[in-house]
């Protein structure tokens, strides 16, 4: 079986093309473990055939849990998709947390730049050292100062195993705005680490900054765009529409963001 790697932002993953081919034993828990481990990858994804959109995407953590969304993969699997001749410039794709529109905006041969349409979000829960939200994956987003300082490794697992998000448990971003721009650390859960970047963590960044009352990078129309910086330094961005009411809303969500083809590996299960 081949397997397809790419990257989004820092955020590595395999890919399986489960159209024609039974991709059952890689659903296996044990066989997505020993296959991140082996090619040190955030992720694997397969994706399939869908009766009502373009593809469907499943989704699974280095840890061999799934049925959560994620950004950077969703944005490669777009990739993926054009790579494969499966779509042309936009096409509708069903995920975990439902179905989701995204663009190629730009085609470079192995790195594309992906517009993705991301879930509404619908409330925003406070917390003394935070807020809380779900962008398609359960974030909680801190802001710091000096975020380099940030112990990422030693904080969030406080955070993302704390009573409050029990027992699902929770990603954890650390926000930093500085120069008109978003600065981001994440640490996530089924990874269980840093990652150099985390597309729902990022969505899920920038609206918290809205909250926060931080000002966006800028405003057109109602609508905020906010440019983001992750770990490796990829450009990143969020655009959205907020309400304000008695109830937090972000509507009308797009994570921009690199995807690029890293190469093929072929494997024997």
């Amino acid at each position: 079986m081949i397997l397809y790697h790419y990257t989004g932002a820092g955020n590595n993953f395999l890919i399986a093309d489960g159209r024609e081919q039974d991709c059952s034993l890689i659903k296996e828990a044990d066989c997505i473990i020993a296959l991140c481990a082996d090619f040190h990858t955030d992720g694997l994804m397969i994706l399939e055939n869908s009766s009502s959109t373009d593809f469907r995407m499943l989704f699974y953590n280095p840890d061999g849990s799934g049925g959560m969304m994620c950004g950077n993969g969703g944005r490669c699997i777009v990739a993926f998709a054009r790579d494969m001749g499966v779509i042309g410039d936009n096409c509708t794709f069903r995920a975990p947390d439902g179905i989701h529109e995204a663009e190629v905006i730009s085609d470079n041969g192995a790195l594309k730049t992906v517009r993705l349409k991301m879930i509404d979000v619908h409330g925003i829960a406070e917390y003394p050292d935070g807020v809380f939200l779900n962008t398609g994956t359960r974030h909680f987003v801190r802001r710091v100062e000096n975020i380099e300082s940030v112990d990422v490794e030693k904080e969030g697992p406080v955070v993302r195993h704390r009573g409050d998000f029990a027992p699902e448990g929770t990603n954890v971003n650390f926000v930093e705005p500085r120069d008109g721009r978003l600065y981001v650390r994440t640490f996530e859960k089924g990874v269980e680490g840093e990652t150099l970047a985390c597309g729902t963590g990022i969505v899920a960044s920038a609206i918290a900054a809205c909250a926060y009352g931080i000002a966006p990078s800028s405003e057109n129309g109602g609508r905020l765009h906010y440019d983001i910086t992750a770990r490796r330094g990829d450009a990143l961005a969020v655009d959205f529409i907020p309400s304000m009411g008695e109830v937090f809303e972000a509507t009308s969500v797009y994570l921009t963001g690199p995807a690029e083809k890293l190469g093929e590996v072929d494997i024997v299960l």
